[in-house]
């Protein structure tokens, strides 16, 4: 099958032209018959806000129409969509969401965990839903944000549920450079999956988007790179039991690893321990 991962840029603020943009995306999709196309951080909303305040008055609820009216695109399309945007829930609750979207409506939802202090993630609610994948098709998808990838630990969890590939959208700017070209080809390595990073560009509200997007395959391969920051849809084929064959024989008989029979979690214990930090 065929995935995808839109560079693009975002009106921050107004939703209906990001939706028209992202419409636009969808047709040149459909057309290259992709079965999966990832969208950046935020790309209804934006997300260099300066207050909670602000970000509310533009966050969506999952509930409005625009959730039908991408269902319907992904429907004729025949493909699943992850895009990134900011919701508002009870209480004015506020989160930075990875949504992953198919013809029949919202099949995953993903609020982002580790929080930067960095834009609009200086003022919404941390998320609570934990790591795990998503079937489209014969897809498993599983969703992060940004600043996720900088920590391997939900990255393997990721890949401990079952993903094939991890949609991460992202918003990373000019001096995060380094993470968009050494991060994805390491995280896709590590799990042995597929990894689309979709990258934001242009300039809002004081910041500028670095692009380099990019598509790793299991063996850490670039499969598809930005080379700059101008828009573009990063395409790779993909055989999902890549993805899902973890033992890896580099010489038969003499050269095999599987990065998840290997594992010894027992003398991993203070990784899950927050009281504990190098001095």
């Amino acid at each position: 099958m065929l995935i995808a991962g839109v560079q693009s840029d975002v009106q921050i603020g107004d939703v209906a032209a990001n939706l028209g943009t992202v419409r636009e995306w969808l047709g040149r999709a459909a057309d290259a018959n992709a079965s999966l196309v990832v969208f950046p951080e935020c790309m209804l909303t934006g997300y260099a806000f300066d207050s909670r305040q602000d970000a509310l008055a533009v966050a969506l609820r999952v509930n409005d129409s625009w959730v039908a009216d991408l269902a319907a695109l992904a429907r004729e399309a025949d493909l699943a969509v992850s895009i990134g945007t900011l919701l508002r829930g009870g209480q004015d609750s506020l989160h930075n969401a990875n949504l992953l979207i198919d013809g029949s409506g919202i099949v995953g939802r993903y609020d982002k965990i580790h929080l930067p202090h960095l834009g609009v993630d200086r003022f919404v609610d941390r998320g609570e839903i934990p790591y795990q994948s998503f079937r489209v098709g014969e897809l498993r998808v599983g969703l992060a944000i940004c600043y996720d990838c900088s920590f391997p630990e939900p990255m393997r969890a990721l890949g401990l549920a079952a993903a094939d590939v991890i949609a991460l959208g992202t918003n990373w700017p000019v001096a995060a450079a380094r993470t968009a070209e050494i991060v994805p080809p390491a995280r896709s390595m590590e799990n042995h999956l597929f990894f689309v990073a979709a990258n934001r560009i242009g300039h809002e509200r004081g910041f500028d988007f670095c692009g380099l997007s990019s598509i790793c395959g299991p063996d850490g391969v670039e499969l598809a790179r930005a080379a700059d920051d101008q828009p573009m849809m990063l395409t790779a084929s993909i055989d999902v039991a890549e993805a899902r064959n973890k033992r890896i024989e580099r010489t038969a008989g003499k050269h095999v690893i599987d990065r998840y029979a290997d594992r010894r979690p027992e003398f991993y214990e203070s990784l899950i321990r927050s009281d504990i930090r190098p001095e």
